[in-house]
């Protein structure tokens, strides 16, 4: 054995390797240690020995040696190599060297025994070397073999891969929204490129290497074989190539050892050179490496590695799932390399162990693939290669496919064949299908060595290609890739081999013995033959075919299943289907009928993609799979539907040269533009070149940490081509200043651009600056977001500078680093209304938020700012002025030119800050309002006049209002007087708003001494104010303080105010509610209001005074000054507090009623002494009085002097205390009027109390409601009544309720001489109103209704007749001779009734009003009461509207005996039934009826020709209205009279007291409407007018817009249903502005969805009370407008907004400003897209369903 000197320094190796030292000679037997405690001096080792623990005694050796000389510690590293087992395979190696032996050598030990020599451990070394160099030799043999075909040589240092830095979680096509993952970089890889040498330069980690088909992965594995076996990756000593197709073959359950030497055995089987390899394996993981290649062709999928069992023992055997797996996820050889190579899809199933990362392979740019193809054609002639590359450089589509190298290499092969092909007509392939259509032609043509018949090589070799295409399509089905010679005929592989089709491979069975197999010369081609198969056979059905058509997604999870390791099969089918491979596929087919069986198969698949093209749900990487589809077709018309999609979303996927090219030609055939979208997209630069072919995209995406300066710039070379954008996004991306200074200048020749986004990337001040500085080049810029980038305070000045430049800018909005967006105006002339007229520039709004602004930047900023000549708003908000840098602005404000409003809130602004912008309002002209929140802290506003109004306010004297509003804050009492301080010397006209803040007393007493000086203040506003009882009493004192306070209103911590007037007030309103007010509170009070003495109305509501406190105030009520009115509602009374309110009429002289209701409505009401009232009022409801509160009422009711009405409502009364009561009523002869409602009172209590109320001879009401006051019991106690009491003047029954009227002053005996033994009852009107009385009930009225021969008026409504009921009055008309109106609204009367009735009319000359509406006449009817009429000249109204049942004959009957009363002043004949002759006869009556001033015929039906209807019928009726000239209202709704407008346009004029006219439904055309409203400004007491449901429009309009200032009394306008349009809205805003006494406005469905004017027009209109802008389809807008004009509109009761577009925003906008509008009752949003629940819209006036 040779002798070597190691030359290291081995003191320090010892230190270095000590841990493993230990490790290996605790694991010794005794003798090796003594061998080694044999080398220690004694002392030392005595030292040693005395340690128990072996352990302790191995580590102190160790320590021992290492603190020794070098050639003793080099003595104890050979003793250690000597006699040790089981070393490690590194410290062996390494001990080798240092005890100084060389391999081969021999060695022989005299001291020990054999079994610890080195002899044992040396074999293991030679056997390692032995089968690394066999490994080598393998590998070699490999990359020989797979690189025989190459090109060029493969360079793994300049060939890149992108490498990823984490797993893609994207999943397969869920629901997830991919643009919240993208804005957050969640999800998102980010990648960066290395060469593919670099993936085994480190080891211990999982590889994946990513590649799709024809990439050249296996390639590129041989290659680093190649490298490794030639010693490039020292680092590693064995590495194991294997690929999946052969691992396929292997069915049973192998044990890794198995695996490795079953594909690359040891030598001559040597099992112990296989047992010391593997031995070394399991030692150094570290020091492996492994190689799987195509796991797109592994049948099986890798099992998760949580479904592994643990993996203890390596010599297992295991499925070969489950052994790839463990390797895979480290579950053993946890350190060793492997790296696995598939297609992206397949990325998942590695399930992201440890260590794990993938990259994809680039393709070739575009330099790459004229180098290839150079290099391919470098032998085949210079002009050839010269034609060919031209040609492929310069053909996009070629160009696109070359991109992958594999296809490059296809590609190549194809332009051979083409240019090697007899003939001059190069028809070069556009799609992928059709240069394999070729490759094929190519591969056939080598057969015969190139030498081609007149026989076409698809027909000569139709059966062969049949045979091998469906071998491929089998082989696909059954996932096999590798075919045995079994499986494939002799015939057969000697065509594929001699073609090339086929290639001859080497196989491994599982048994260790060596085959050869088949396999297609590519897995493209296999996919390509298959889809020939599908197409051309007769076995494959449609259905079948239709099954392949399924699109690929290129997003996977980990619980897919394994699909096959085809990825195009489809798209072949989808090329087959192209027009230009008919040809092939019939000469293919072969047989009779071809050309129609081929049509109908491509048509299937065409229609199957048009399936697609409909789908909305596709996926962006199932959209890029169907663009490929459609490329391969070449179908224009399908690429056309699936380009209609006006966007296309792409995420995280690889988009190749192909990709872009199809997406190209889909977006090209559209005929609309499109939004490309591409989030995460990995894209090779050179792809970018295709985008100008892109025709139709006017919006373009881009968002990635992916796409940075390079990106940028390449992306700039194509900008200007793309001749349809508008809109680029460039964002969450890596461009900084370098890629933003390309991009402007890229921008400059991009003019149609308008919408720039670069948000989220790297830019600085330069870069911001660059693009800003080039959007003043483009013209037609609206919009510019630069948000989350990195700009500084000074490079955000430098943007508001350059944008002052820019006059179309509109708006700069910069929020620290989060928000920087610029928007702009496409016409710079277009004027704001407040500017000046000289002021040709618009508005601009600039805010600068959470800028770092601070005193120091305020005068740059202004600088900055004052080359602005008008600004709507500047907003500092959320910067660190302070009150030094507020007071710098308002130094520099004159500077600045125009502004509306400053925002600089939370800039740490204190109270000092706000009292000086307090001074400012006061002294500074144009700024108008102050708005501070939390003491100037959170929010601060300043708002700027800047309407001409207010630069010509010397001139014209008229001051400009100011508003100080300070809300959630606490003043101080100092700074209360500093404020007050301030703002005295105010000359405008001011309004102070403090709001939802604490004010002390002693605050309020400072605000009190000051606010009488305070001249100019109008309002002080202290809604939702926290004060104090004796604080709000103090404020109550400004009424008796400041003469100018015209309303006091306090609610506890609500809304409250002070208002004031600019003299002295002539009355005021004090309110004080909700506030717990106690005695002695209520006694300060009345103190403080003594001293009022304009107090007009005073409410005390909800304050708790109970009924001391109510006593306590009715005490001091004589001494107080009060005109109108005190509210004491809701303060928890009893019936002893009510009896205090009502004893105020005997206390206080002034006292003209009291109003009390202790039910759910708790009301307390005390009115005082009016104007045209005498008397006193008592109403007393639900107050549940008991017989010792009753006698006290009555008590008090007996001193009353002046009590006229008395009303008691639900009270409950006792019979005990009722009686009294009755009686005290009835012997006061000061009472008028007694109101008793739902008391419980029976009938003999009322008869009781009517009886002796009655008998005093004067003239008394009595009013009483009770729930069984209908039917019989109603006339059974009316017939009591009339036979009791004769004084009785009118009696009306309504519903439940019974009114009787005494006569005053008239004598016990009638003045009838008739009936001289019986009185004369002096009744002159009964009424019953829809009371549920029947013809059987009546029989009790008859005898007192005779008696009573003074009765005038005679009504019934809504009465069931019978036979009884025409007998009753059959038997009363007779004896009414005074009788003058008779109403009769019968129910159910038939006919003969009827007749009866119509025989009995009076026939006396004082009869003179008739009304039988809603009677079935029948012919006798109808005959009789036309006779009837003739009788009654005098009659002066009738009313037979609704009246039925007659035939056209006898309506002529009855028309002709009522024209005959020739004194009738109103008529009302709706829904009247005539023909021809009864009209004739009607129009002549009218000629001569010249007194008849009211007219309805509304929807008459006239049995008679169309002619007649349309022509002359019409005219001549209306002709005949000429004669009326006292005409005051006329109703003609549902004529239809069209053009026969035109005929009533000539008497209006005349009609100088027309009061009402409706024409609703008439077809009034546009042009008629004008005249008709041109002859209505004649009218000028008009007050309704109806034109709904007409033709009218802008026209009418317009002149309604003229006329309305004559109208001046018009109180309702209907104009719903017709069309207007926006121009008519216009005018009817210009009508409604002079319509101040209209309170009825109904514009339902005019036409137009914009009435924000109409709305605003309302202020106009004082007096309006209901509105109906119902569907009309207006948005919010109108609603924001409404909001600001309804409080304007304090009449208004009713809104209807059914049917429009308000949504819950606009619906709250309005409720917000309901507190402000006491009047409305009800506002409709029926049919609104509008949330019910929303918190904001519990207002019940907000009426949102007809429930």
């Amino acid at each position: 054995m040779e002798r070597v000197e190691w030359s290291g320094d081995i003191l320090a190796l010892v230190a270095q390797e000590a841990s493993a030292l230990v490790e290996l000679l605790c694991e010794q037997n005794r003798g090796v240690l003594d061998q080694i405690f044999a080398l220690v001096e004694s002392k030392t080792l005595d030292q040693i020995q005395s340690l128990t623990n072996t352990r302790d005694r191995v580590s102190a050796v160790v320590d021992y040696f290492k603190t020794s000389d070098r050639n003793l510690c080099t003595q104890f590293l050979a003793t250690v190599y000597q006699y040790s087992e089981n070393i490690p395979f590194l410290l062996e190696t390494t001990l080798v060297s240092i005890a100084g032996y060389t391999p081969g050598t021999n060695y022989k030990c005299e001291t020990v025994d054999s079994s610890l020599s080195p002899h044992v451990k040396r074999p293991r070394l030679d056997h390692l070397q032995s089968y690394t160099d066999a490994l080598k030799s393998m590998v070699l043999q490999k990359h020989e073999s797979v690189a025989q075909a190459v090109v060029k040589d493969i360079c793994l240092e300049d060939t890149w891969v992108y490498l990823k830095h984490r797993n893609p979680p994207r999943g397969k096509d869920r629901t997830i929204q991919p643009q919240a993952s993208l804005d957050n970089h969640e999800g998102e890889e980010s990648e960066h490129k290395v060469s593919v040498e670099s993936l085994l330069k480190t080891t211990s980690r999982v590889v994946m290497l990513l590649g799709q088909a024809g990439s050249g992965k296996t390639l590129l594995v041989h290659c680093l074989g190649r490298d490794w076996a030639e010693g490039s990756f020292p680092s590693i000593h064995l590495l194991f190539l294997l690929e999946f197709r052969q691992l396929n073959l292997i069915s049973r359950d192998l044990s890794l050892k198995e695996l490795l030497f079953l594909f690359y055995p040891a030598c001559d089987d040597d099992e112990e050179q296989s047992d010391a390899v593997f031995e070394f394996i399991l030692s150094n993981p570290e020091k492996v490496c492994f190689i799987f290649d195509g796991y797109d062709e592994f049948r099986a999928k890798l099992t998760h590695p949580k479904k592994l069992e643990s993996i203890n023992d390596p010599n297992k055997p295991l499925p070969m799932t489950d052994l790839l797996s463990g390797l895979c996820s480290r579950k053993f050889l946890s350190d060793c390399t492997v790296l696995v190579t598939c297609r992206p899809r397949d990325v998942t199933d590695m399930f992201g162990s440890p260590g794990f990362i993938t990259c994809e392979l680039q393709g070739f740019d575009r330099l790459g693939v004229k180098e290839y193809a150079e290099q391919y054609f470098h032998k085949k002639g210079d002009e050839l290669k010269k034609k060919a590359v031209n040609l492929l450089m310069n053909n996009r589509h070629l160009l696109s496919m070359s991109h992958v190298p594999g296809l490059c290499h296809i590609c190549c092969v194809c332009m051979e064949h083409l240019f090697s092909s007899d003939g001059t007509d190069l028809r070069l392939p556009t799609s992928l299908t059709q240069i394999y259509m070729q490759i094929l032609l190519a591969f056939l043509k080598r057969i015969n060595g190139g030498v081609v018949s007149g026989t076409s090589l698809l027909q000569r070799y139709r059966s062969k290609i049949v045979e091998m295409s469906h071998l491929a399509l089998r082989g696909l089905e059954e996932s096999t890739i590798v075919f045995m010679d079994t499986d494939v005929s002799p015939e057969l592989q000697d065509f594929g081999v001699k073609s090339g089709i086929l290639s001859h491979v080497k196989l491994t069975r599982e048994d260790g013995s060596s085959g050869y197999g088949f396999i297609f010369m590519h897995l493209t081609m296999q996919e390509f033959l298959a889809a020939l198969h599908l197409m051309t056979s007769q076995n494959i059905t449609e259905s079948q075919l239709k099954k392949r058509l399924n699109l690929k997604t290129r997003w996977t999870t980990k619980i897919d299943p394994k699909s096959v390791f085809t990825d195009s099969l489809h798209v072949y089918v989808c090329g087959l289907a192209a027009e230009a491979c008919k040809s092939s596929l019939v000469q293919l087919k072969g047989t009779e009928g071809t050309m129609a069986w081929v049509q109908k198969r491509q048509a299937t698949v065409r229609k199957v993609l048009m399936g697609f093209a409909g789908s909305t749900s596709q996926t962006g990487p199932k959209i890029v799979e169907l663009c490929r589809c459609a490329h391969e077709t070449q179908d224009v018309k399908l690429a056309r539907a699936i380009g209609s999609r006006p966007r296309f979303e792409l995420r995280n996927i690889r988009l190749n040269a192909v990709d872009m090219d199809s997406l190209a030609f889909v977006t090209a055939a559209a005929d609309r533009n499109v939004c490309l979208d591409i989030g995460g997209c990995s894209i090779d630069l050179d792809c970018l070149e295709i985008l100008p072919s892109f025709k139709n995209v006017d919006h373009l995406i881009f968002r990635s940490r992916k796409y940075d300066d390079k990106f940028a710039e390449a992306l700039c070379g194509i900008l200007c081509k793309l001749q349809a954008l508008q809109k680029l996004d460039f964002i969450s991306g890596g461009l900084t200043d370098i890629g933003a200074a390309k991009l402007a200048r890229a921008l400059k020749d991009c003019p149609h651009i308008t919408h720039l986004n670069i948000s989220d990337n790297s830019l600085k001040d330069e870069g911001i600056t660059e693009i800003a500085e080039t959007l003043c080049r483009l013209p037609n810029i609206v919009s510019v977001l630069m948000g989350k980038n990195s700009i500084s305070t000074d490079g955000i000045f430098t943007l508001v500078e350059g944008m002052s430049a820019c006059t179309s800018v509109q708006k700069i909005h910069v929020e620290a680093n989060k928000d920087i967006s610029l928007l702009f105006s496409q016409s710079s002339d277009k004027l704001c209304e407040n500017t000046d007229l000289n002021n040709t520039e618009e508005p601009k709004n600039v805010t600068l938020k959470q800028c770092n602004i601070n005193v120091s930047n305020v005068v740059s900023l202004c600088n900055k700012l004052g080359g602005f000549s008008y600004i709507t708003l500047v907003d500092l908000s959320n910067n660190s002025l302070g009150n030094k840098g507020l007071k710098k602005i308002l130094d520099l404000l004159p500077k600045l030119g125009i502004i509306q409003e400053i925002n600089v809130s939370e800039n740490g602004v204190d109270m000092d800050g706000v009292v000086m912008l307090a001074s400012a309002l006061c002294n500074q002209k144009n700024l108008r309002r102050v708005d501070a929140s939390e003491n100037g802290k959170k929010k601060l506003v300043l708002w700027f006049d800047t309407s001409r109004r207010q630069l010509t306010q010397n001139v014209t004297g008229i001051h400009l209002h100011k508003k100080l509003s300070i809300n959630h804050s606490d003043i101080k009492p100092v700074y209360m007087a500093k404020l007050c301080k301030q703002l005295v010397e105010c000359e405008n006209l001011l309004e102070i708003a403090f709001s939802h803040l604490k004010l002390s007393n002693e605050s309020v007493e400072k605000l009190m001494l000051i606010l009488p000086e305070m001249s100019s203040l109008q309002l002080l506003n202290l809604s939702h104010v926290d004060l104090s009882t004796n604080g709000a009493l103090l404020l109550i004192r400004s009424l008796a303080d400041c003469q100018r306070v015209t309303a006091v209103e306090l609610r506890h911590q609500a809304e409250a105010f002070i208002k004031f007037v600019p003299e002295k007030a002539e009355a005021a309103i004090c309110k004080l509610t909700e506030y717990k007010l106690c005695k002695s509170n209520v006694e300060k009070l009345s103190g403080i209001l003594e001293n009022c003495p304009r107090l007009s109305e005073l409410d005390l509501s909800h304050n708790l005074l109970h009924d001391e406190g109510v006593k306590c105030f009715v005490d001091y009520l004589p001494k107080l000054k009060i005109s109108s009115s005190v509210s004491l509602t809701g303060n928890q009374i009893t019936q002893v507090g009510a009896l205090h309110l009502v004893n105020s009429m005997n206390t206080c002289e002034k006292v003209v009623a009291v109003e009390v209701s202790l039910g759910v409505e708790d009301q307390s009401l005390i009115k005082f002494v009016q104007e045209h009232v005498n008397g006193k009022t008592l109403r007393l409801r639900e107050c549940s009085f008991e017989v010792r509160h009753l006698k006290k009422l009555v008590e008090i009711v007996n001193r009353c002097p002046r009590l006229l009405t008395l009303e008691l409502s639900s009270n409950s009364l006792h019979s005990q205390g009722l009686f009294p009561l009755l009686d005290s009523l009835v012997e006061l002869s000061t009472i008028q009027t007694v109101k008793l409602r739902n008391n419980g009172l029976s009938s003999e209590q009322i008869e009781y109390f009517v009886k002796n109320f009655s008998s005093c001879h004067q003239h008394r009401d009595i009013r009483i409601e009770e729930p069984w006051l209908t039917g019989n019991a109603v006339a059974s106690l009316i017939a009591r009544c009339l036979n009791l009491q004769p004084h009785i003047k009118e009696i009306s029954v309504n519903r439940a309720s019974m009114s009787v009227i005494t006569e005053g002053n008239s004598s016990p005996r009638s003045i009838f001489v008739d009936y001289p033994e019986q009185f004369s009852p002096a009744l002159q009107s009964i009424s019953f109103d829809n009371c549920d009385i029947e013809g059987q009930h009546l029989a009790l009225l008859t005898l007192p209704i005779q008696k009573c021969h003074a009765l005038q008026d005679l009504r019934f409504s809504q009465l069931k007749v019978d036979r009884k009921g025409a007998e009753f009055f059959s038997a009363v008309i007779p004896f009414l001779r005074n009788l003058r109106n008779l109403t009769l609204d019968l129910k159910g009367a038939a006919e003969d009734e009827v007749a009866t009735l119509a025989e009995v009319l009076p026939k006396t000359a004082s009869f003179e009003s008739l009304s039988l509406s809603q009677l079935v006449l029948g012919d006798h009817g109808a005959a009789v009461l036309g006779r009837a009429l003739q009788s009654v000249p005098n009659l002066k109204s009738i009313n037979l509207s609704q009246c039925s049942g007659w035939t056209a004959p006898r309506g002529f009957d009855l028309v002709s005996g009522l024209v005959q009363c020739v004194s009738l002043a109103e008529i009302r004949l709706d829904s009247l039934i005539l023909d021809e002759k009864g009209i004739t006869i009607l129009a002549q009556g009218f000629s001569r009826l010249t007194s008849l001033r009211r007219l309805s015929l509304n929807k008459i039906r006239v049995v008679t020709s169309e002619t007649f209807v349309n022509g002359t019928g019409i005219l001549c009726l209306l002709a005949s209205f000429k004669g009326f000239r006292q005409m005051e209202e006329i109703e003609l709704e549902s004529w239809r009279m069209g053009d026969g407008t035109y005929e009533l346009v000539k008497c209006i004029p005349s009609w100088t007291e027309l009061v009402k006219l409706s024409l609703s439904d008439n077809n009034v055309t546009d042009q008629a409407g004008e005249k008709l409203l041109a002859a209505l400004s004649h009218c000028r007491v008009l007050q309704k007018l109806q034109l709904s449901k007409n033709q009218l429009g802008q026209a009418s309009a317009a002149k309604l817009a003229q006329v309305a200032p004559l109208l001046t009394q018009l109180s309702e306008l209907n104009l719903s249903e017709n069309q207007f349009g926006q121009q008519g809205s216009i005018s009817l805003c210009e009508g409604l502005m002079s319509m101040k006494a209209l309170k009825i406005l109904h514009l339902t469905s005019i036409g137009s969805s914009d009435l924000v004017g109409v709305a605003s027009s309302l202020k106009h209109c004082p007096s309006i009370e209901d509105v109906s802008l119902s569907w009309n389809s207006c948005d919010d807008s109108l609603a924001r407008t409404l909001a600001e004009i309804l409080p304007l509109c304090t009449k208004l009761k009713r809104l209807d907004l059914e049917a429009n577009n308000i949504t819950t925003a606009g619906a709250t906008v309005i409720a917000k400003c309901l507190p402000s509008c006491p009047s409305i009752e009800v506002i409709r949003l029926w049919r609104n897209p509008i949330s019910k629940e929303d918190e904001n819209l519990k207002d019940q006036r907000l009426n949102f369903s007809s429930v």
